[in-house]
């Protein structure tokens, strides 16, 4: 059995399903307060927070638990910037307390949900695993903290892991099951959708003059179906003897705001109005990864590569949602 904490979430949701799909049984734990009840559609619902210990030793005794996949964190970089006591708190000590629970229970197998956030402000690209870690705000020192409270427990507790570093999560199941709904929505492509959709008035451009080829921006967009699959990989790639390790996902390839705004119109056949504003401060020009380690290592490609197939699976999951 396969415990997926913040399985309600929209990352959590994908690897639940996809779990499903390679036939393992799961059990998602989480507090519901970003996650959605409706999104488990596969396993078992164990309502409760990381915080309380106790109803995390009924969990490890109430399932046989052989491997534990880790999505419940707090993840707006701003709030985080505001508020640092909640992601401390939420991102490092409630994750301690799920550390603990494995190693008292035996449990050797942990997948994590880290992110590119750890690099900071990248001194080349792409982006590569043994580049420094300097993360320039609490959410991306929180999630560091993990990476190295891992090196330790698997020094003195043999627990294995895997951390992968997300760049930018994109799209939705292709089957339109599951899919992104946050509150508040802070990403760019369900953003513009809700411009397109007439949801919001526009949706705004921070910067027009970054040394990039149209001036806005450039982030590496990997859809969330390929984030999955990756996760089963690591996952199996532990089971099977493969060392601890962490593993950047991405596209290798990045597209810019414009590019992101002119798929949408292209997908949706809407006029998607935008508002030039200045650059936003600690907003690199460029974020672009290398996953040629996942792809040599785990034997993983991403499958929706381009950006008009990631925006129509996220329109396609939009207007149901919508609707």
């Amino acid at each position: 059995m396969i415990l997926v904490t913040g399985g309600a979430g929209y990352i959590g949701s994908h690897i639940n399903k996809k779990l499903h799909q390679n036939g393992y049984g799961t059990v998602v734990f989480d507090n519901l307060v970003y996650g959605h009840r409706e999104a488990v559609k596969w396993g078992t619902l164990e309502v409760g927070d990381l915080s309380d210990t106790d109803k995390l030793e009924d969990i490890f005794m109430k399932y046989n638990i052989d491997a534990v996949f880790h999505f419940a964190a707090y993840a707006y970089v701003g709030e985080s910037v505001k508020n640092p006591q909640k992601y401390y708190n939420n991102n490092v000590v409630n994750t301690l307390h799920l550390l603990d629970t494995m190693v008292k229970y035996n449990v050797k197998h942990f997948i994590f949900s880290s992110t590119c956030a750890t690099y900071g402000v990248p001194e080349e690209l792409p982006i590569t695993e043994e580049m420094k870690q300097i993360p320039i705000n609490p959410y991306g020192v929180s999630k560091l903290m993990i990476e190295r409270i891992l090196e330790d427990y698997h020094r003195a507790y043999e627990l294995n892991y895997c951390c992968l570093r997300y760049f930018n999560a994109a799209g939705a199941d292709p089957e339109s099951e599951i899919g992104e709904s946050h509150t508040p929505e802070t990403h760019l492509i369900p953003l513009i959708l809700a411009a397109a959709a007439g949801d919001r008035e526009n949706i705004r451009v921070f910067g027009t003059d970054y040394p990039t080829r149209d001036g806005s921006c450039i982030r590496d967009y990997i859809h969330v179906t390929d984030l999955a699959d990756a996760h089963v990989k690591a996952m199996d790639y532990l089971k099977n003897g493969g060392e601890s390790t962490c593993f950047n996902l991405g596209n290798c390839t990045g597209n810019s705001v414009l590019e992101v705004i002119g798929a949408a119109k292209e997908i949706t056949g809407k006029d998607i109005p935008a508002v030039f504003d200045e650059r936003r401060q600690g907003d690199p020009p460029i974020l672009v990864g290398s996953a040629n380690k996942a792809e040599r290592v785990l034997g993983w490609k991403p499958q929706y590569r381009d950006i008009n197939t990631i925006m129509e699976h996220a329109w396609k999951w939009y207007c149901i949602k919508r609707y």
